[in-house]
């Protein structure tokens, strides 16, 4: 991904704000490695994607030339340093590397949180910066929070750099930051035993947050961090679920090839008794239970705004059909993730009750991790995912991934009774101009150009009384669609089709930065998301978390430009409007 910093002309470095100077002189030291933030002056317009041929009701063909897809360059866009963690022996030995770990030909997607505390120069590309800007005064007021760095707490369950976190945490609350959010890992806090809880590090972070009066969004991450873009911290599951992962690998996600991804547990467990006695489920059930009594006071008061509970990799409702770690690369399909013996019963159940036990499998012609649509039997335009087996196949992977969220998202109720609970869905957005969708496909969303696959999933989320998390399409996703041009990418018309599909059942829907975004071209994208220009039912985001607090947040010209962001955000006049 590349991430932009564009030079805002009508910035003046000579403005000064006096409630954030009072600060600064206490955040020196924080800066990161390189100086001042890398800034760049746009030279030419990103090219738009070119107009793919028709298909199937005006969605482009899939059909294109290995060589065609294979000459896109990837001049400025960021590529992470990968470590032993993110890729198996066998992806690193097909990784071209160049001078300190750059990955050369490589990319990622959107998908997941990201945290980036670095940025070098590396990273930066050209974009125009063509602003105007709506005046957003009186308009609804939408709660900021800011996620607190991914280890804030450490693989102790100690609050790291309390100290400096206090110095940061008083910086937002003096321009009115509603409050922040943190990551509460399943890895931690019951790391060692089953239903032995520390909770140590989170008490002294919340007590924390509470004096300085901000509210404070958890996100219940049963999911292992690490491995994914924009990860910069290891925590895996706890050690007992890896120690029965060690004699049964069949409670991970698996793939075709007899791959098991320990990102998180198989939702073909969530009823089965293999994690020393209980299911998933109930193991999920218990740590939110724990938290509930562990932090009563907290909810009593309202200090606790929502409880956003995790569903599958990166927290998301989702399968793993893209780990970096076992190869995939953007803009790859992934692969189907059901070949574990648990979601293989339930498929072979699913079968013989429809009458074709030959079924009872997953599709043998839908390709890699890193194959394109016209490549593969499956995916291709009039491919086998519009035949009779493909609509069965996806019609119950796509059930699992609804039954899944149903039945966690219904304990969440149980155990955080009257508190507001959030589920985030993933921007599975390459390939989305295509008549298969084949990356939503094997990420479990069955939205093909001639169905709606994201209203099972709302009519779910309705059901339990869940908001909606998804994060804004933005201008960093530009670099991704100039490098790769026939992805077929449409980040900013999925989003809308999921935004619309939620609305419209009247789901309070809240926003996140896909990307970390510190300049105002890329907040006035954020805003326009967060409330759409004339909307006829005046619709807008419940809540916007912005990914996320780092030490070049903290520099002057970027904190005062997030600023002038919240306030935005809170329906408040700014002077300096360009319209």
């Amino acid at each position: 991904m590349a991430l932009l910093f564009l030079q805002d002309p009508s910035f003046n470095k000579s403005q000064k704000t006096p409630k954030l100077d009072l600060f600064f002189s206490t955040l020196q030291g924080q800066r990161p490695t390189g100086g001042n933030s890398a800034v760049v002056t746009p030279s030419s317009p990103v090219p738009s994607q070119p107009t793919p041929s028709a298909s199937i009701r005006g969605v482009a063909s899939g059909y294109r030339s290995s060589l065609e897809y294979n000459t896109c360059q990837t001049k400025g866009v960021f590529m992470p340093t990968p470590s032993p963690y993110d890729l198996s022996s066998s992806s690193r030995s097909q990784t071209s590397m160049v001078g300190d770990g750059e990955l050369q030909r490589d990319n990622q997607p959107l998908v997941g949180s990201g945290s980036m505390d670095t940025v070098h120069e590396k990273q930066i590309i050209d974009l125009p910066c063509r602003l105007s800007e709506r005046d957003l005064a009186g308009t609804p007021y939408v709660p900021v929070y800011v996620m607190l760095p991914l280890g804030v707490i450490n693989i102790k369950c100690e609050l790291v750099d309390p100290d400096g976190l206090l110095k940061q945490l008083k910086v937002l609350k003096s321009i009115n930051v509603d409050g922040v959010t943190v990551n509460c890992w399943w890895g931690i806090v019951e790391a060692h035993a089953p239903q032995e809880y520390n909770w140590n590090g989170y008490k002294r972070l919340f007590q924390m947050v509470h004096e300085l009066k901000l509210k404070l969004q958890v996100v219940m991450s049963f999911h292992e961090c690490g491995g994914n873009f924009g990860d910069d911290v290891c925590i895996p599951l706890p050690h007992w679920v890896a120690e029965i992962g060690r004699t049964n690998p069949d409670i991970f996600f698996t793939d075709r090839e007899g791959r098991h991804n320990p990102e998180c547990l198989s939702w073909g467990v969530d009823k089965e008794r293999v994690l020393r006695g209980r299911t998933a489920l109930e193991v999920y059930f218990d740590f939110m239970r724990s938290f509930r009594v562990e932090f009563d006071e907290y909810f009593e008061d309202s200090f606790i705004s929502m409880i956003e509970v995790g569903l599958g990799p990166c927290g998301e409702l989702r399968y793993p059909s893209c780990p970096v770690k076992h190869g995939w690369r953007y803009p790859g399909v992934g692969e189907f993730q059901c070949y574990d013996q648990y979601m293989l019963k339930s498929l072979k159940k699913a079968a013989e009750a429809r009458g074709h036990s030959i079924w009872d499998r997953g599709p043998d012609n839908a390709g890699t991790y890193n194959s394109q649509p016209h490549e593969t039997g499956f995916f291709c335009d009039g491919g086998d995912y519009d035949g009779f087996y493909g609509r069965f196949f996806l019609n119950w992977y796509s059930k699992v991934l609804v039954d899944h969220g149903n039945g966690v998202l219904s304990l969440a109720k149980l155990a955080f009774e009257g508190s507001c609970i959030a589920a985030k869905l993933a921007n599975i957005y390459w390939w989305y101009k295509t008549a298969s969708h084949a990356a939503e496909l094997t990420a479990g969303y069955y939205n093909p150009c001639n169905r709606d696959g994201y209203v099972a999933i709302m009519e779910m989320l309705k059901s339990n009384g869940v908001s909606l998390n998804i994060a804004c399409a933005d201008l960093n996703t530009l670099n991704q669609l100039e490098v790769f041009p026939k992805a077929f990418a449409d980040p900013e018309g999925l989003v809308w089709q999921v935004l619309n599909a939620g609305w419209d059942l009247g789901l309070p829907v809240a926003g996140e930065n896909a990307l970390p975004c510190l300049n105002r071209v890329t907040y006035n994208k954020a805003l326009d998301s967060a409330k759409p220009m004339n909307d006829p039912d005046g619709r807008h985001f419940s809540s916007f978390t912005y990914l996320r607090l780092s030490p070049l947040l903290m520099e002057q010209q970027n904190l005062r430009e997030f600023e002038r962001f919240v306030k935005r955000m809170h329906g408040e006049a700014v002077l300096d409007l360009q319209v």
